[in-house]
């Protein structure tokens, strides 16, 4: 049992730093303007998954939170996010 669950997080590494640089390559592919907006949309994202995943942690902590949050919605809110930065960012620079 203890193998298989070495080998699974082995595989989860090695695909998530196979999709790291499978987007590095992405992005360099990209033109500036299209880069430009998908760098402003990431960062938009990153920012709201800090203030609010250090929030979350803060009032859970603090006992301010009194149900059990699926830990699957943040991935979504942070798909959420990245769609509307990334369609602002096209509107903007149109």
């Amino acid at each position: 049992m203890e193998i298989n669950v070495r080998a699974a997080v082995g595989v989860n590494l090695l695909v998530g730093v196979a999709w790291i640089v499978a987007f590095t390559r992405f992005l360099r592919a990209l033109d500036d303007l299209q880069r430009k907006i998908t760098q402003n949309a990431l960062a938009v994202t990153l920012g709201v998954g800090w203030v609010v995943g250090f929030a979350y942690f803060v009032a859970d902590a603090a006992g301010l939170v009194t149900y059990g949050l699926n830990i699957a919605l943040f991935p979504a809110l942070l798909g959420v996010v990245y769609v509307i930065a990334f369609v602002v960012g096209r509107i903007r620079y149109r």
